[in-house]
């Protein structure tokens, strides 16, 4: 049975890690999805233990980044919801005019491609209340005097 759990974390672990570093450079919370396999892989290896703290780090502070102002977090809303549009759209596969190489249909269109889309929308504006939550919060003052 050990074996078997070992196989089944590696695996989650090493997906996630993967998925989190394609999320680099296409749509989604690359930083988040890598701690998250990390921190899978650290149940099982030393060496993913030993990585999780200063990408945990890595990741905060981006998140902390990406809504240190106004205009960053409205950027931020507008980009979930436009990926959650976006997968709306891909989902109905509508027909395009044709353009080069592309038409009538747009490509990988239909709802695997779409339902993707809406949750990595989906997930980056959970991600974005969270940051907001957290590294916008206003400071709490004590009231016990007043």
């Amino acid at each position: 049975m050990p074996r078997l759990r070992k196989t089944w974390v590696t695996l989650l672990g090493w997906l996630l890690t993967l998925t989190g570093f394609a999320a680099l450079v296409l749509p989604g919370p690359g930083l988040l999805i890598m701690l998250a396999g990390l921190i899978v892989l650290s149940q099982e290896y030393d060496w993913a233990e030993r990585r999780v703290e200063p990408l945990k780090k890595k990741a905060f502070e981006a998140a902390a980044t990406g809504v240190e102002t106004w205009p960053r977090i409205v950027l931020s809303a507008c980009s979930a919801l436009g990926l959650v549009a976006m997968g709306v759209v891909w989902w109905w596969e509508p027909v395009i005019p044709e353009f080069w190489i592309v038409g009538p249909q747009l490509p990988f269109a239909g709802w695997p491609t779409g339902s993707s889309l809406i949750v990595s929308g989906v997930v980056a504006a959970a991600l974005l209340v969270y940051s907001v939550r957290r590294f916008r919060a206003s400071p709490r003052t004590d009231r016990a005097d007043a």
